[in-house]
């Protein structure tokens, strides 16, 4: 597998989550800059030695709100 993608979206309660796509894979943080630190862990945990995804994508998923 040369990559993997995982949806990251804001949670409701305050962070972020991020799932993902085609692996039961599914981490959360306070920030970005951890929830990349905890996706790589993730990654690697879930994958026998050698067999994890050489890049890894995160696609934010985000609402902007505008007033009329």
């Amino acid at each position: 597998m040369d990559e993997i993608i995982f949806v990251v979206t804001e949670a409701p309660e305050g962070g972020y989550t991020a799932r993902a796509l085609g692996e039961a894979i599914f981490t959360e943080a306070d920030d970005l800059p951890v929830l990349r630190e905890r996706v790589r862990d993730a990654v690697r945990c879930h994958f026998d030695d050698g067999k994890a995804s050489r890049v890894i994508r995160l696609h934010i998923v985000g609402d902007d709100i505008m007033a009329v």
